[in-house]
């Protein structure tokens, strides 16, 4: 075997124990260990219309996920699979011997990168640590800058404070209301806050003559929908139920419910009558609640044995 066969296969064994180990480590959020699909960044951006760029220079430190082999990946590009190891080794050997391959191509968005073809050389590429790579690149139409980031929990988390930030400036929602804590979990709920504001503001404009302005509306949604509902969310301790979310997902959520009950039994349900059956139907049973506990125990100590255990690298 000759030397770079054999370095090579040496390398793909270190790149594929990493990926091991970054998987041992986050045992109890396997998520933040997978690579990011380009599909799911898209449907929180909602971004179609594709510019064609051309030939660049880019920073691999900036390609951070890919179109279509996501799950061959961890979030580091470390090979997860002993099947990619001929082509992973065949990639490296021609990084060894100087032999230059054709560029890769990406999707920019947002600012970030995402493998289309020459997944196997990204992850070379990473793991020889090289700072530069040549690509063709496509760029998706996107309003938002994204930092780097290693998880899709972490892109999630930029852009739903990108969407506060344009909400509340937009609206001046805090400065009318002296809330400044509207907070979400998931992308696309500050559009649907400011669509039942518009609903709101269309009924309080019935049989007027003078035009509700929009800060009028604001004040009124906030004080006589918004705060009392919550406000029996509150009472009902109903966020220790769903742990990791908001009182306005709950809000979101209850107020879809309330709307699907007043369909099925007319428009008599009050504000507190969906709030509790939103609860007796959402409840996590008891025994679910000790099982999950139990759970994230176990985790938790494979997770410490096995750092325990491992060789050092």
């Amino acid at each position: 075997m000759d030397f770079s066969k054999a370095k090579s296969e040496e390398d793909f064994n270190k790149a594929h124990t990493k990926a091991f180990i970054n998987e041992i480590q986050h045992l109890l959020s396997p998520e933040e260990a997978k690579l990011i699909s380009l599909n799911d960044v898209k449907q929180m951006i909602k971004s179609n219309a594709e510019t064609y760029v051309g030939m660049k220079v880019i920073p691999i430190e900036k390609i951070i996920g890919s179109e279509g082999r996501y799950n061959d990946f961890d979030n580091r590009f470390f090979p997860k699979s002993t099947h990619l190891k001929n082509r992973w080794q065949h990639v490296d050997e021609a990084a060894l011997n100087d032999i230059t391959l054709p560029p890769i191509k990406v999707y920019e968005i947002a600012g970030l990168y995402f493998v289309r073809d020459g997944n196997h050389r990204v992850s070379v590429a990473k793991a020889r640590g090289t700072e530069f790579i040549d690509a063709e690149v496509v760029s998706l139409q996107s309003e938002i800058k994204l930092k780097k980031a290693d998880s899709l929990k972490e892109i999630q988390k930029q852009i739903i404070n990108y969407e506060k930030r344009v909400f509340y400036s937009e609206t001046c929602f805090g400065d009318i209301t002296d809330y400044w804590c509207l907070d979400f979990s998931s992308p696309g709920r500050y559009d649907v806050i400011y669509n039942h504001i518009l609903t709101h503001k269309y009924y309080m404009n019935l049989n007027k003559e003078t035009e509700v302005t929009m800060e009028e509306a604001i004040k009124s949604w906030f004080f006589n929908v918004y705060f009392p509902l919550v406000s029996i969310i509150r009472e009902k301790y109903i966020l220790r139920n769903f742990p990791g979310r908001t009182l306005g997902d709950l809000y979101v959520w209850t107020v879809r419910y309330w709307d699907d009950l007043k369909k099925k039994f007319g428009d008599n349900i009050s504000m507190d009558k969906a709030v509790t059956d939103f609860k007796k139907h959402y409840k996590i049973p008891v025994y679910k609640r000790i099982l999950n506990r139990i759970k994230c125990i176990i985790l938790r100590r494979a997770m410490t044995d096995a750092n325990n255990d491992m060789p050092g690298l």
